[in-house]
């Protein structure tokens, strides 16, 4: 049974069969609304039902707690609806989304960026090239139907057009089924099978909002994509990178981020290291990375703040940001990099 799905403030109107989640029938049908990992983990999906009847499946309860279902709240990616429902979910935006594909992906190059962090360089197919967003991310679909997610390291405008080519940055998980194969026995020429783009983050363009960019780890790799987005587009509000690492070797590509900032005067970098070890030699920030932006900018109720990395940090930040500094929650825009290892974890 087929059931309308009207989503305010917008008016926009979509279809929910009974038996696929709203955020499923959503991207079907080019609704752009907000969403991260699509398992019920990170939180980013939440928005209000104001009216109507959803059945809700498994999700962590950080990212949607019994007192906030209580309260109405629900988790679009686990919600199948049994009656016409209403909800307000203020990032829809007109837009809409790109139309998701399935394609064979080449291997180019394997590059190892730190002891952990490899950049793989994917060519896709030179017909019928995949639209995105900067800030994006792409799943590799596994032979036994596994999926694993990757956020686009490039802006769509550095695309080739004759040779499409996307930039993953992949941290080793030790046992994981897809990056341990990235580290062991990938190589160029390979070929694999993608899914995208998918995600909601991406850079709001119709704010003129100074902008907070926090990254941990491998974070970083949407935050590169929106920082050449805003480069090309000539966006001059602005911004601040916070990136945060355990030890310095964990900012993989500092050295690119400085040539960003000669290159573009409205753009600061502020590294930020956790555990830093006397051979390090390390003399810059030190602590958590977003704590550091607390401790520059007590208020950020002007700001727009986009947060990506381990779920800790997006958490934390979120927690802090519109809690304690005054942040308005929909000027916080997140990808929450959930792993296997973390779902695990919650589930048991």
């Amino acid at each position: 049974m087929s059931f309308q799905i009207t989503v305010e403030p917008s008016g926009r109107t979509f279809s929910a069969d009974s038996s696929e989640t709203l955020l499923a029938a959503g991207i079907r049908q080019g609704i752009g609304l907000p969403y991260g990992c699509k398992d019920g983990a990170c939180g980013s999906c939440k928005c209000k039902k104001i009216s109507g009847t959803v059945v809700h499946g498994e999700h962590q309860a950080k990212a949607l707690s019994a007192e906030e279902e209580a309260q109405g709240l629900i988790l679009t990616c686990c919600s199948k609806a049994q009656s016409d429902v209403v909800l307000e979910s203020r990032q829809v935006t007109e837009e809409g989304s790109f139309p998701i594909k399935k394609m064979p992906v080449r291997v180019v190059s394997l590059e190892k960026k730190s002891h952990d962090v490899m950049s793989v360089i994917m060519q896709l197919p030179a017909t019928d090239v995949m639209k995105f967003h900067a800030g994006q991310y792409v799943e590799f679909l596994l032979r036994d139907g596994a999926r694993r997610s990757y956020s686009m390291a490039n802006a769509p405008h550095t695309l080739d057009p004759a040779a499409p080519k996307v930039e993953l940055h992949i941290r080793h998980m030790p046992g994981g089924k897809f990056t341990d194969v990235v580290f062991s026995t990938m190589k160029e020429k390979d070929i694999l099978r993608i899914e995208g783009p998918y995600g909601s983050f991406f850079l709001r363009e119709d704010s003129q909002a100074p902008i907070i960019l926090l990254a941990s780890g491998t974070g970083f790799a949407p935050i590169k994509a929106l920082i050449e987005h805003m480069q090309h587009k000539n966006i001059t509000r602005p911004a601040t990178l916070y990136w945060g690492g355990r030890r310095p070797s964990d900012l993989y590509m500092s050295d690119w981020v400085e040539a960003q900032v000669k290159a573009m005067p409205n753009l600061t970098y502020v590294p930020v290291v956790s555990d830093a070890l006397p051979e390090d030699a390390w003399t810059g920030r030190t602590g958590f990375v977003h704590q550091a932006v607390l401790q520059d900018h007590a208020d950020l109720s002007g700001y727009q703040v986009y947060a990506c990395g381990a779920p800790i940090v997006v958490d934390s930040a979120r927690a802090d940001y519109v809690g304690k500094a005054g942040l308005p929650e929909e000027a916080f825009f997140a990808d929450s990099f959930t792993t296997e290892a973390d779902k695990a974890k919650e589930s048991n």
